[in-house]
């Protein structure tokens, strides 16, 4: 392996940051609640909490920034009537649930040291929006706002602090122990940075007004304007004298920014408490951006050492709490308090006079937020959720009381989302929204009606007062003179205030990945060959920590649960159909709830030349003879007509519509044509597109027909629309797009949008069912690659784009971009005549299918795929953009020029309407003969409760829709599969039916226990505990997990372990004895061995091996040893533990052998311990090397033999100066990584019976994970580090650098970004550019190495031959600068090797990173054809590279 390329397969999950800010909406787009008075029960209860303007929430985790926007149900609104449940959560404030839905993601450049939202400072009404700050490594500042006009966000300004001219920031240190940090002022005045150390860095923001920025009032017209940073200056801390600066906040309630820093004078440490405490002060400077200048206006001394975090506290009250591990403080200019939490909490003078809490609590590490503007929700270590109120009088703070709430998920950072409602961000578990409603306690109404409606707020000014943040909100419903007297009072009662919380969304997370395993899935198919083997595979994963530890299974493909399968070869299409018996018209008003719950009728399976009907009742029963079907050739197309009351068939020369079984008219489509002349006999339907009333056929000759439907009569008539007539461009594909819905979503992007919502709402009153039916829309691509959308039954055009083929990254109606083009017009013309002498070009590709969709949910918006000649898949959604006064100007002009055609119809066109690109992650795409399938796309509504489409193909794909975002998930299981259907019937409920392209036609359902919503299909067991290692048992199909979980003990307990068994006695540390009862929490450690339940459902637990208290488990393997009596071999359990006592005992271990079986009847598992054996030093890593047991102990590895009663040493060697992370054994090679010593490579010789070292890696390096990366006959070694690095390393006795073979020499370096915990090599399947060629030996021992990460990402390492490398790298070099990158970030500096200060000589750079190479499919295609021309290749060329590589690496 000389060559080799990066590729993420899952991204990071792992939520690190999170905000929430105004971006995508400002505040004044909020529309309030209208109460109705019409309800008399609502007007006795007191008014109810207001939800205010809801801001949009911005998570970051690793390398992926994420915008959600917060869609609030209300109770009783028209989207929780509809759906008919109760979302999770209950009902609370008025509110039925809330869901997150994604606005845009992106994968940066860089992982995202922190995030602050910059706010645009305006009060409710405001127009303005809040700007995203986001920080990366050293001094890298990107400033985002969101742009409508592209519906995804721009960078407004860039700050970099890096490179030669600002070496001297760093004054000679190269390594800084915190990342850069960044706050704002509330008031969004400014933000600071904090970079190298001690370096900060003022953002001044833009005043409104002045230069660029405008006044609310004329970015009205423009479009939103949002916070923006002018301009940006140093100041050097050192210079005010602050020396180790831990934490910084901008201070709320003064006229100018004023900014808070928790410094620490002399460091001192936990050893040195008694003689140096209280090292920690605080100081407030006034920040002036113009002037800037920063003087010192007060400060606050003798903090505690461990005070580590600032809040700033809202108006009115102001000031900062100082968080503490053991204490909390408050201090203002004028005032301080503070709140011991336990036992280890003194104050500064020692006198014991400090006020306690109620219970004893440790606050390191917690993470904080503002429920109201005197109520902090804190969340500690342990995942418990505290309540912090501050008891003040006017603006004076009297008290701190902390009170228990809930507990939740251990979190990484919170934030509040407008008043009502907050976000737990979390690395180690699912992130969660909460809403949360505050009542006053005291009142026996509010306890009365708790259940059916959260807690009422009695006293409606108090609850109007808490929910104002502006500066003084007293200030406008009392006098003046009142105001000490009214705090006081109102206080005394926020003393008891009760929250009631509802978890109403949760996102998913995976990571951290501690360690995986490979193993067989439940139903895998063990005849499976090829790519499709690979779905036999999942992947069990340690994830989570403590409470939040669990199991993840990712199975990269969807594998459907089969029912029953039949043979049937030749089938070329599938449909089922509904019939509904003629009912009345009461029948009619209940439809709307049963439609989902319909059973299908009949099955239409279309052969080669004759179709085939079933009937799906209990039974598939065939009914070909006795229905009117048209049986004789094959079908189009079928479906249901007229809210289900009729079937329509579709055949090859005609049509025919069934009520049921019985024929009621038929429609023959051929004989119009005669007419023309001779030839025409031939032209027969090539495809349709059924929506209900209308059919739109397409012929083979090109032409279009349309069948109407009359409801009333349930008949179909036959019509040419004239938009296709005559002279006009050749149609390749077409369908119809049904927009449904009570208020259908493109009617709001036509101009006269109020105008026909008006209109909507009268018909409502006079004939619900015309206004259920929506707008019906035909979408047609033609030959040359445009694409129109048409208002159908008129075939006006209301939508155009040019070009549609070339997949732009926006398309916007060509009426609005055609005078931007009419200049460029004249150089197109030039550059197709260049374009001729290419060897390629963009004019033979076609659209061979096109289909559009919006899928329910209330604020969903269409998608639009089309799919080209050479397979590629274009994805677009579709967004609202009102473009400013100059749009009309532009179709008056237009309209000028083709008057006849434009000037009826411009007034109706969709202007607001636009399309956004979306990427597709899509393993490879489809290499079928053109033509060979009619129709590729299926929609389903509902199958199992999901809604998506599924690509059939040689490649079939779910495409599910989530949150407003494509969730792709390929499925291999089957090979390609021709056709597809959904099924809803007694014995399938909600089911799909598919044929495979061998001829089987299996019906399945979607597995349950899986969640979707995920870049990987994940089942989550929970485990209660922290889960370090597993490993997988593949004869019993069993995974052994080593899990600890915390348990509490008496302290002379824990003392009495530690104790050293020769010296004996207890030393009690002059400990009293009320103190040695005090628990002390230890982690306990166990070995569970857990089998896959057949049936998918929970994990079960087999059987559960303890270990000695304070033995922590290090690790598990499975391994196979050589008996030397009996001469067989024996798979057993091999688990390394490890005494932790402390640094005063000698550190020992055991190793431990089991052997696991089942009992006769097979339903037990038996595991009985075979061999343990103590030994000094921890055992950190087992691996079974040619029959023998290699050990790794304390600071020697150790062979040993099996003599089947115990373990005997054969050879040793003292290699690793340290301890052994991890152990891989290839034939007779071992590879170590040390933990700070890098890696080393030995050989073991049977002959001599020894273990000698081949060469090792000379640098020092902290390992995390090691592996062996085989291509062909060439072996290489790889070695994480704990710098997120990735280095590949070969041994070379013969090359001169390598000292004789001693060194081993860099072959390639890498930046992941992520810690890699585990590596997996796995044998890479091979693609279809191998066949062809004649090295076919050589490609087949090629392994790939699939890696997990701390974030929760999951990615791969390849081995390329060169060629393709070169193309590669070569494609890598134009990308860099060919696609604008999201916050400006560069992808070659992201990547290059992060040292952290040590030496380190650079090696090759001999991997291709796949993150930017995806791009390519994204640009233009003109672009794409232009960029291969430059770097000497071809489009497809690339694209069969790109594919393969991602073939060759689909393991799951």
């Amino acid at each position: 392996m000389s060559f080799a390329a990066y590729r993420m397969m899952h991204c990071p999950t792992g939520i690190e940051n999170c905000d929430s800010g105004f971006i995508t909406h400002s505040r004044a787009d909020f529309v309030p609640r209208v109460t109705s008075h019409a309800d008399d029960l609502e007007s006795d209860w007191p008014p109810r909490r207001e939800i205010g303007p809801v801001p949009n929430l911005v998570v970051t985790a690793g390398n992926v920034l994420e915008v959600y926007v917060v869609r609030v149900q209300e109770e009783g609104g028209k989207e929780s009537r509809s759906s008919g449940e109760v979302r999770r959560g209950g009902i609370m404030d008025g509110l039925s649930g809330a869901s997150l839905e994604l606005v845009c993601h992106y994968r940066l450049h860089g992982n995202v040291e922190s995030m602050v939202i910059l706010s645009s400072r305006g009060g409710d009404g405001s127009k303005k929006r809040d700007s995203i700050i986001l920080v990366f490594k050293e001094a890298k500042i990107s400033v985002l706002e969101f742009d409508d006009s592209i519906h995804s966000l721009r960078t407004s300004s860039m700050h970099c602090f890096e490179g030669p001219q600002w070496l001297h920031l760093k004054r000679g240190r190269e390594s800084f122990a915190r990342g850069p940090v960044v706050k704002v002022d509330p008031q969004g005045r400014c933000g600071g940075v904090l970079v190298y150390g001690l370096q900060m860095i003022i953002l001044k923001a833009s005043q409104a007004g002045s230069g660029l920025v405008v006044d609310d009032e004329a970015c009205g017209k423009i479009g939103a304007s949002s916070a923006r940073v002018e301009s940006s200056y140093l100041i050097n801390l050192r210079d005010l004298d602050v020396k180790h600066v831990k934490d910084f906040v901008f201070v709320h309630g003064y006229i100018e920014p004023v900014m808070v820093i928790l410094h620490e004078q002399e460091l001192t440490w936990a050893g040195r408490v008694a003689w140096k405490h209280h090292t920690c002060m605080i100081s407030a400077l006034s920040i002036s951006t113009t002037l800037k200048q920063h003087p010192l206006i007060w400060s606050a001394n003798n903090l505690p050492h461990d005070a580590y975090k600032l809040l700033a506290v809202p108006s009115p009250i102001g000031g900062v709490l100082v968080v503490s591990a053991n204490s909390i403080h408050y201090h203002s200019q004028s005032a301080s308090c503070m709140l011991a939490l336990n036992n280890y909490a003194v104050s500064p003078d020692s006198s014991q006079d400090m006020p306690r809490s109620n219970f004893n609590v440790e606050l390191d590490a917690a993470h904080a937020t503002w429920l109201l503007n005197d109520v902090a929700l804190l969340s500690t270590k342990t995942g418990e959720l505290l309540l912090l109120a501050l008891v003040y009088d006017g603006r004076v703070v009297q008290r701190l009381d902390l009170s228990k709430s809930k507990a939740s998920v251990l979190t990484s950072g919170i934030a509040s989302i407008g008043s009502s409602l907050f976000f737990l961000g979390s690395r180690l578990g699912d992130s969660l929204l909460v809403q949360f409603s505050c009542g006053v306690g005291s009142s026996g109404l509010a306890s009365s009606l708790k259940d059916e409606v959260g807690d009422i707020e009695v006293d409606a000014p108090t609850a109007k007062r808490m929910r104002r943040s502006s500066s003084d909100a007293l200030q406008d419903m009392v006098g003046g003179d009142e105001l000490s007297l009214y705090g006081v009072s109102n206080n005394t009662e926020s003393a008891q205030k009760n929250f009631s919380f509802a978890v109403r969304d949760s996102l998913i997370n995976i990571g951290p990945l501690k360690d995986f395993s490979y193993g067989l899935r439940i139903n895998a198919d063990a005849n499976a060959t090829g790519i499709a083997k690979q779905s036999n595979y999942e992947l069990v994963c340690c994830s989570g920590n403590g409470k939040n530890g669990a199991l993840c299974i990712l199975r990269q493909s969807i594998r459907p649960e089969m029912i029953t399968e039949v043979e049937l070869p030749g089938c070329k299409g599938i449909w089922t159909v509904y019939h509904k018996n003629t009912r009345g018209s009461s029948a009619d008003s209940s439809r709307m709830l049963s439609d989902d719950d319909e059973y299908h009728a009949y099955l239409i399976i279309s052969l080669e030349s004759r179709t085939m009907v079933l009937e799906t009742g209990d039974l598939l029963t065939e009914v070909t003879e006795s229905v009117d079907y048209f049986v004789q050739g094959r079908t189009i197309a079928a479906g249901n007509l007229f809210g289900r009351r009729r079937v329509i068939q579709v055949y090859e020369t005609g049509a025919r519509i069934l009520d049921g079984s019985f024929m009621t008219q038929d429609l023959n489509l051929v004989v119009p044509g005669n007419e023309s002349g001779n030839g025409s006999e031939g032209c027969t339907v090539l495809s349709a597109s059924i929506s209900d009333p209308y059919v739109l056929l397409t012929m083979t000759d090109g032409s279009i027909r349309l069948l109407v439907g009359d409801p009333s009569s349930c008949s179909v008539s036959v019509s040419a629309p004239a938009a296709f007539g005559g002279s006009k461009k050749c149609v390749s594909c077409c369908t119809l797009y049904h927009d449904k819905g009570i208020e259908p979503w493109l009617r709001m992007t036509s101009t006269d949008a109020w105008l026909s919502t008006g209109v909507g709402e009268t018909i409502d009153g006079t004939d619900g069912s015309l206004q259920d039916q929506g707008d019906i829309y035909c979408v047609a691509c033609y030959d040359s690659g445009d694409l129109e959308i048409f208002d159908v039954p008129n075939f006006t055009s209301v939508f155009y784009v040019d070009k549609f083929v070339s997949g732009k990254s926006h398309l916007v109606d060509f009426q609005i971009s055609d005078l931007q083009k009419s200049s460029e017009r004249l150089d197109g013309n030039s550059q197709e005549l260049n374009n001729n002498g290419r060897n390629e070009s963009s004019q033979n590709m076609k659209v061979t299918e096109v289909a559009m969709q919006r899928w329910s949910g209330q604020h969903s918006r269409p998608f639009l795929f089309g799919i080209l000649t050479d397979g590629t898949i274009l994805c677009y959604h579709a967004y609202l953009f009102e473009s400013s006064d100059t749009a009309s100007k532009i179709d008056d002009s237009v309209s000028m020029e083709n008057s006849v055609s434009s000037s009826n119809m411009s007034s109706s066109r969709l202007r607001n309407l636009r399309f956004l690109r979306v990427p597709l992650d899509i393993q490879g795409r489809d290499d079928m003969p053109n033509g060979a399938l009619s129709r590729r796309l299926s929609i389903f509504k509902n199958i199992s409760g999901y809604q998506g489409l599924f690509l059939c193909g040689s490649r079939p794909a779910w495409f599910m829709v989530f949150r407003e975002r494509l969730r792709i998930h390929p499925q291999l299981c089957d090979g390609p599969i021709v056709a597809f259907t959904v099924l809803h019937n007694v014995n399938c409920n909600h089911g799909l039916i598919y044929v495979t392209s061998q001829g089987v036609l299996k019906i399945c359902q979607l597995p349950s226990t899986s969640n979707y919503d995920n870049y990987w299909p994940v089942q989550k067991v929970p485990l209660k505990g922290t889960p370090h290692q597993v490993t997988y048992f593949h004869e019993k199909n069993l995974y052994p997990v080593i899990i600890s979980a915390p348990v509490h003990k008496p302290l002379n307990q824990v003392l009495s372990s530690m104790v050293d068994q020769d010296a004996g006695h207890v030393e009690n540390h002059n400990l009293s004895a009320d103190e040695l009862q005090q628990t002390y929490s230890v982690e306990e450690f166990e070995i569970r061995i857990l089998e896959p339940e057949k049936s998918g459902g929970p994990w079960q637990t087999r059987a559960t091996i303890a270990m000695h208290s304070s033995e922590n488990a290090l690790t598990i393997r499975v391994v196979t040893l050589l008996n030397t009596t009996t001469k067989e071999n024996e798979t057993l359990l091999a688990v390394g533990t490890a005494y932790v006592q402390g640094e005063d005992v000698a550190a020992r271990g055991r190793v431990l052998l089991f052997s696991v079986g089942k009992d006769a009847d097979n339903s037990q598992t038996l595991v009985s311990e075979v061999y343990s054996k103590e030994l000094k030093g921890a055992i950190s890593a087992l691996a079974s090397l040619q029959g023998h047991l290699l050990i790794a102990s304390g600071p020697k590895i150790i062979l040993h033999k099996w003599t089947g009663a115990e373990l005997n040493g054969i050879a040793f060697y003292d290699v690793p100066p340290l301890y052994v992370v991890s152990l891989n054994i290839v034939k007779n090679f071992i590879l170590l990584g040390d933990i700070h010593k890098s890696i080393y490579f030995l050989s073991w010789k049977e002959q001599g019976a020894q273990l000698s070292l081949l060469a090792k890696d000379f640098g020092s390096l902290d390992c995390f994970a090691t592996e062996f990366l085989i291509d062909g006959s060439t072996l290489s070694l790889t070695v994480s580090d704990d710098q997120k690095n990735i280095q590949i390393f070969y041994y070379a006795p013969k090359s001169t650098e390598s000292w004789k073979g001693q060194k081993l020499l860099s072959r390639a370096e890498f930046h992941v970004g992520a810690h890699v915990t585990k590596f997996l090599r796995l044998q890479m399947l091979s693609t279809t550019s191998d066949r062809g060629s004649s090295t076919v030996s050589d490609k087949t021992n090629r392994f790939a190495l699939l890696f997990g990460t701390l974030d929760g990402s999951i990615g791969c390492i390849a081995p390329l031959d060169e060629l393709t490398f070169r193309r590669l790298q070569s494609l890598q070099k134009k990308l860099v600068d060919a696609v604008p990158h999201v916050g400006g970030l560069n992808p070659r500096s992201f990547r290059q090797f992060h040292s952290n200060g040590k030496v380190h000589r650079s090696g090759p750079d001999s991997i291709v990173d796949c993150e930017l190479l995806c791009h390519y499919e994204m640009i233009p295609l003109e672009e794409q054809l232009e960029i291969a021309q430059q770097i000497g290749t071809t489009r497809s060329q690339i694209l069969s590279n790109l594919n393969d590589l991602s073939l060759g690496t689909s393991f799951l």
